[in-house]
């Protein structure tokens, strides 16, 4: 039976429009903040991450995060995801301001992202492949 819902439950898809405001939790159950959006790298046609808000109070004084997508579990007990990193390396991440998004897919800028979190980027492994 094509398209039904448990077909689609199978895929495990998510519309990117309601990825805004998922919790991440660490595998311990700590609240790690909210993903603000998923940024597409339209070249490769892939994600090239997702941006977690981690820090602030009440929204003010946080930054954002680039996490790879891959670093992202999707926990659908509870409805969240989960980020496998101490909040050590998370609060030592480099990180860019809620108001000055970057605006490419700087290669040099994201291999120091997947690379802090311990990842391939993205277009190395479709080299790989």
């Amino acid at each position: 039976m094509r398209g039904t819902a448990t077909e689609v439950k199978a895929r495990n898809i998510i519309r990117g429009k309601d990825i805004a405001d998922y919790s991440v939790r660490n595998p311990r159950g700590e609240d790690l903040g909210n993903i603000e959006d998923v940024v597409i790298d339209t070249g490769e046609g892939c994600i090239a991450y997702a941006a977690l808000s981690f820090g602030g109070f009440m929204g003010l004084g946080d930054k954002l995060f680039a996490i790879p997508w891959e670093a992202l579990q999707y926990n659908a007990t509870d409805d969240t995801f989960v980020l496998d990193v101490p909040k050590e390396r998370l609060e030592n991440a480099p990180g860019f301001d809620k108001d000055n998004w970057p605006t490419t897919a700087e290669r040099e800028w994201l291999t120091g992202i997947y690379s802090h979190y311990g990842y391939t980027p993205y277009w190395e492994r479709r080299m790989e492949r």
